[in-house]
């Protein structure tokens, strides 16, 4: 069986990796005064910024959402991603249909010599 390498932190732990946080320690502030590595350090950083304290409290993916909330998020990702498709269908439409400004096609190159 795999052994579980990650380690578990308390909210103790947390709690003043919160205060250091607060303070401004940036990630290798933070990894080398409480012993964590600086990945952890940078994921707390943005979960803190993001979120808020209890963000970096919950224990990181531990969450459990209601049945609305997962459905209100599926929603807003299909959304964006309906409006990415829709930018990136009129952006190649856009590039098919503008005509070209190479001069190298024979075409009018606007001089007035004849």
């Amino acid at each position: 069986m795999r052994e579980d390498r990650r380690r578990r932190y308390d909210d103790g732990f947390r709690r003043e990796a919160l205060e250091l946080i607060k303070s401004g320690a940036g990630k290798d502030t933070l990894a080398r005064r409480l012993a964590i590595p600086v990945y952890t350090a940078r994921s707390w950083i943005r979960l803190y910024r993001s979120n808020g304290e209890e963000a970096v409290m919950g224990g990181g993916g531990s969450r459990r959402y209601d049945w609305e909330t997962k459905v209100a998020y599926l929603k807003a990702k299909v959304a964006y991603l309906e409006k990415l498709r829709a930018l990136r269908a009129s952006k190649s439409r856009g590039a098919s249909e503008a005509p070209s400004s190479d001069c190298s096609q024979g075409g009018d190159t606007g001089s007035a010599t004849s």
